[in-house]
């Protein structure tokens, strides 16, 4: 038993350590960033079992010899590290200063409930006073569906929020991403799309764009069967979804993406991309661009970057930038170890140096890729600034325009 408290006392110490410094290259990314996304967005969680295996252990004997008492000590150490990261996380400050954002972006009360800033069960329900109709079909040749988070109450029509799942072009699901911030975006007062797209390798670039714009066609004609006024879409989403997200709202009109249906209306009028990728073609932080992975050569776009470039010069967001995009709002975790935090502060200053609209940036510090998935601490403060951010830019156009 001593030698068993040994090893989970290491293994804790691991985690613990992984949290603070995350890999990100190499054949250890992957187990590093779900150890630490766990560790970082579930740290209450896991100072419970911490705990109760430590205990559990050193109660059974785990304490006879010396190696008992290394892996008490590791395993100390570890929970100590774990609180670190909950007072991290609970001290969590989305600050959009020196933007050029209304001012009622950064003032004001917080209307987020403290019910709500505690730990949630780890279970995405709907919230009382949010309907949600699910597997809308938006697209009949393609079956392509989506679920609705909307308020119970009927009333005017309300703003509406696309929301793009990430999973690397490959995977992924509506029913898996954005839940936490549809659910709070609906309790005040937004109508939620979450949508499926088609994914590789099944599909090929620009299939996945393509679909996206097809839903905002076809938002512009059944918004209001949900509530939702047709004439003002923001879009949000991660990763991947990110990507799409930063793209979409770059490239309204674009016939390219809309084939069969170029005449139609695909702006958006505000963008939140988290941790997405900006770049497909520049290696940067990557030590090869992203174009040239195997997974965007081989199951998402099908060709190399080298021998046809212009396709993912023209699928990089950052390569799109013009004086005409709309408000921005990037966030990115500073502990993001599958797309480094230096990918969204790239995109931020091309952005900066194009638009003529506001461009907003928050850095979260000590988050790891997807840390918005959870309800954890950092993701309810996060969610706050965005709702508040949108609501702002709601309420800032129907200044403008009263009609």
């Amino acid at each position: 038993m001593p030698y068993v408290l040994l090893v989970v006392g290491a293994a804790l110490a691991l985690v613990a350590a992984n949290a603070r410094w995350p890999r990100s290259a190499g054949f250890l990314l992957v187990p590093s960033f779900f150890s630490g996304w766990l560790a970082t967005e579930l740290a209450p969680h896991l100072l419970v079992l911490e705990a109760v295996a430590l205990a559990a252990l050193a109660v059974s004997g785990g304490l006879a010899g010396w190696a008992g008492w290394c892996g008490l000590a590791l395993g100390i150490v570890a929970t100590a590290g774990t609180v670190a990261t909950i007072v991290l996380s609970r001290r969590t400050v989305v600050t959009l200063r020196d933007c050029g954002i209304p001012r009622e972006l950064h003032h004001g009360a917080s209307r987020y409930p403290r019910s709500h800033l505690a730990v949630p069960p780890l279970c995405f329900v709907p919230r009382r006073g949010v309907r949600v109709d699910r597997n809308v079909v938006y697209w009949e040749e393609k079956r392509l569906r989506l679920d609705v988070y909307r308020p119970a109450a009927d009333g005017e029509l309300r703003p509406g929020l696309l929301q793009i799942h990430g999973g690397a072009w490959v995977v992924g699901d509506k029913r898996e991403q954005g839940l936490p911030l549809l659910n709070h975006m609906a309790v005040h007062g937004w109508v939620g799309f979450n949508v499926n797209y088609r994914l590789s390798p099944r599909a090929t670039w620009p299939d996945h764009i393509v679909d996206l714009k097809r839903f905002i066609a076809w938002y512009r004609e059944h918004a209001a069967e949900y509530g939702a006024d047709p004439d003002f879409l923001c879009v949000t989403g991660g990763s991947a979804g990110g990507h799409l997200a930063a793209l979409v709202a770059l490239t309204a009109g674009d016939p390219e993406y809309q084939p069969g249906f170029e005449d139609a209306d695909t702006s958006v009028r505000a963008a939140v991309p988290f941790y997405g990728i900006y770049n497909l073609v520049d290696p940067g932080p990557w030590r090869v661009p992203m174009g040239a992975t195997g997974l965007m050569r081989k199951l998402v776009f099908k060709r190399s970057l080298r021998a046809d470039p212009e396709p993912f010069r023209r699928a990089s967001p950052e390569m799109r930038v013009h004086a005409d995009a709309p408000p921005f709002f990037v966030i990115h975790g500073t502990h993001d170890s599958l797309v480094p935090v230096a990918e969204a502060r790239r995109f931020v200053t091309a952005l900066r140096a194009a638009s003529a609209n506001p461009v907003a940036y928050a850095e979260m510090r000590g988050g790891q890729h997807a840390f918005d998935v959870f309800p954890s601490y950092r993701s309810a403060r996060v969610i706050e600034a965005v709702e508040r951010y949108l609501t702002g830019v709601h309420r800032e156009e129907r200044t403008q325009d009263p009609s």
